[in-house]
């Protein structure tokens, strides 16, 4: 249930943008499997836990903070990546799971983070409930 499956990317050179779209389809299958193998461990019969959100905050890569007007925070609005109320990139709900399950949904930003960091960027999950 770990990571798999990852693409060879050169992240101690800039990343393009489709370097950094494949980034991000690894972090969103990853995310939505994680996501799955929890509902299905921990919720079996369809039964619901509390209501929230979750997403994955992205704050530096290889070290260097991100904001929108540097080379990396370019690229990663022309991949798709929005910013936040704060100004930080953000994916929210990466795993794009069908369900309102705060812990099923956090799994799954969870699983986009290691993905994430395995490529050099520093980033974290948060929730919160509905």
């Amino acid at each position: 249930r770990g990571l798999y499956n990852m693409k060879t990317i050169n992240t101690t050179t800039e990343l393009t943008v489709q370097d950094i779209q494949n980034i991000l389809e690894q972090a969103v299958d990853a995310a939505y499997r994680a996501a799955d193998v929890y509902e299905q461990d921990n919720f079996p019969n369809r039964r619901w836990g509390a209501c929230g959100f979750a997403w994955t905050n992205i704050y530096k890569h290889n070290g260097k903070d991100i904001k929108g007007n540097t080379k990396m925070g370019r690229a990663l609005k022309a991949a798709g990546v929005t910013q936040d109320y704060t100004r930080t990139f953000q994916l929210w709900n990466p795993s794009k799971y069908p369900t309102q399950n705060v812990d099923t949904l956090l799994a799954g930003a969870r699983a986009a983070t290691k993905v994430l960091e395995h490529y050099g960027f520093e980033a974290y999950a948060g929730s919160r409930l509905d």
